[in-house]
């Protein structure tokens, strides 16, 4: 099993900046890509940045050149960091962790609450 504890969501305002830190603990021998999704209400649960091992990155459109994945191996924990937030930023952010073995198996955190005010 995996355990994701989650930090640093709260309230910023519009071109503020927060950072998000997502620790992971278990059974980690098979620790492929860690990230960030976030889902805001009447929405579906979308990418919002995710890193492998070897520090490879993906970004969704809306956050590339404003928000910064970056991941610590030895400490199993990945960070987000968020500058120039605008309002549509505002969404649950959940932690994320794939394992591949035989197959891929994904772990989630709990939610952290994003809120940027305009």
């Amino acid at each position: 099993q995996v355990q994701l504890v989650e930090a640093g969501g709260g309230f910023v305002q519009s071109g503020g900046s927060l950072r998000l830190s997502c620790s992971a603990s278990g059974n980690l021998l098979a620790i492929n890509t860690m990230g960030w999704y976030r889902q805001a209400p009447g929405n579906q649960r979308e990418l919002v940045a995710d890193i492998t091992r070897g520090g490879s990155t993906v970004y969704a459109d809306s956050v590339k050149g404003r928000f910064t994945v970056t991941r610590d191996n030895a400490k199993n924990t990945v960070y987000l960091q968020m500058n120039s937030l605008k309002p549509e930023d505002t969404a649950v952010y959940y932690c994320n962790v794939r394992l591949i073995h035989i197959k891929a198996v994904d772990y989630w955190g709990q939610g952290t609450q994003v809120t940027v005010s305009s």
